[in-house]
C-alpha cells in the first residue's frame, strides 16, 4: 500500500525588508506539499492505521529530502512545522492522522536534529484553500523569535477527495524581532518554568 501522490509543490520566500527596515540577512521561509489521494474519503472507517502506517514513512521520507535539499542541509534549518489540509470528502481526522504519527515526523525532526515537537495545523477545506503552516524554534518551544507561520495555497488541491501534507522551515527567526520570550515572562510573573501555569 502506497500513498497515490498526483503532485508535490514547493513555496519559498525571501524578505528583505520587514516592518520598512531592511534585513540583515534575508528572513528566508519555505515548504513542501505533497497532494495525496484520501484512503478515507466518502466513508467512514474505524481503523485508519493501516493507511498510516503505510503512507506515514513515505510521505515523512519524501518531503524531508525535498525541505532538506531546499535548505542545503538540516542545520540550516532553526524553525520547522507541519500541516494537512484535507478535501470536503473528508474528515479533519484524516488529515491528521497523516501528520500526528512519529512515522511521519520523526523523519525531519531527526533530519534536522531537533528536540522541540512539530508545531502543527489541521484543516479542511476546497481548492485553494488556505495553508498555514505553523512555525517553531526546532530546540526551543519559547523562542517568540521563531513563532512563525508560512501562508500559501494551491489553485487545483484539495480536491475532495485529496488531503494536502506539508512540511515548512525557517532558516531564521523574524528579522527585528523585540517582543522577548516566554521565559522572561515567567520571571516576571513569578512562574516556573517547568510549569507555567502553576497548577
Amino acid at each position: 500500500m502506497q500513498p497515490d501522490i498526483r503532485k508535490i509543490v514547493t513555496y519559498d520566500e525571501d524578505v528583505l525588508t520587514e516592518g520598512f527596515r531592511a534585513a540583515v540577512d534575508p528572513w528566508r521561509m519555505f515548504a513542501v506539499a505533497a497532494v495525496v489521494r484520501n484512503p478515507w474519503a466518502g466513508r467512514y472507517v474505524e481503523d485508519l492505521k493501516p493507511e498510516i502506517h503505510a503512507y506515514g514513512p513515505v510521505l515523512g521520507k519524501v518531503l524531508t529530502e525535498r525541505m532538506i535539499a531546499l535548505a542545503g542541509g538540516g542545520d540550516k534549518i532553526e524553525a520547522y512545522g507541519k500541516a494537512a489540509v484535507v478535501g470536503l470528502d473528508g474528515e479533519i481526522e484524516h488529515a491528521s492522522g497523516l501528520i500526528h504519527t512519529l512515522r511521519f515526523g520523526n523523519h525531519y525532526r531527526e533530519a534536522v536534529q531537533a528536540k522541540s515537537y512539530l508545531a502543527f495545523t489541521n484543516t479542511r477545506g476546497g481548492a485553494n484553500a488556505p495553508i498555514a503552516v505553523p512555525l517553531m524554534d526546532k530546540n526551543d518551544a519559547g523562542r517568540r523569535s521563531h513563532y512563525l507561520t508560512i501562508q500559501f495555497a494551491i489553485p487545483d488541491a484539495p480536491r475532495a477527495d485529496e488531503i494536502v501534507v506539508v512540511l515548512g522551515a525557517a532558516t531564521s527567526g523574524r528579522p527585528h524581532h523585540r517582543i522577548g520570550d516566554r521565559y522572561q515572562d515567567l520571571k516576571e510573573l513569578g512562574h516556573d518554568v517547568d510549569n507555567p501555569a502553576s497548577v
